[in-house]
């Protein structure tokens, strides 16, 4: 990977990801984040706690039931959601936790940011493994640019 921010790095050199908020119908920014690692070679992983599976891949209801050790959680899920999340990350063991959010709030709650803190997790907070995880496509080059300059999304050498 060339030239990402320290945070990024570490929570993209994991092999084996989980992706909470993913939808059986698939038109979710959470699924798209799994099609991306997936096809990048990764070990994703979706969470759903309604969905046994998800396009052929075997989907768990929260981050306990998955078997073995994840590296990290991409947590693309509503905001009322994404503290439970956490807590769960804490639970297992899981360190790195990266907070979906192109505009808007995304999956970021305070409470969600609260957990982080006393569980020991430094989160990433905006933007996505779209953003980051080669190759990335035109639309969301564009799209980190922009929230780059916005100051909404970290910028290579920064965070």
């Amino acid at each position: 990977m060339k030239n990402l921010p320290d945070k990024i790095e570490s929570f993209l050199n994991g092999k084996r990801i989980a992706v909470a908020g993913v939808s059986r119908k698939g038109d979710v920014a959470a699924n798209a984040v799994l099609k991306k690692l997936q096809n990048a070679g990764y070990n994703a992983i979706p969470i759903n706690p309604n969905a046994g599976e998800i396009d052929g891949t075997p989907s768990y209801p929260n981050l306990s039931s998955v078997p073995g050790k994840l590296h990290g959680v991409v947590v693309a899920t509503h905001p009322d959601v994404s503290a439970e999340i956490v807590r769960q990350c804490g639970e297992c063991g899981i360190e790195h936790v990266w907070f979906h959010r192109s505009f808007g709030q995304g999956s970021v709650s305070d409470e969600a940011i609260k957990a982080c803190s006393e569980l020991g997790i430094d989160p990433i907070v905006g933007g996505c493994p779209l953003m980051f995880c080669e190759p990335v496509d035109i639309v969301h080059k564009c799209m980190k640019w922009w929230l780059q300059k916005k100051g909404t999304v970290s910028s290579c050498g920064e965070m």
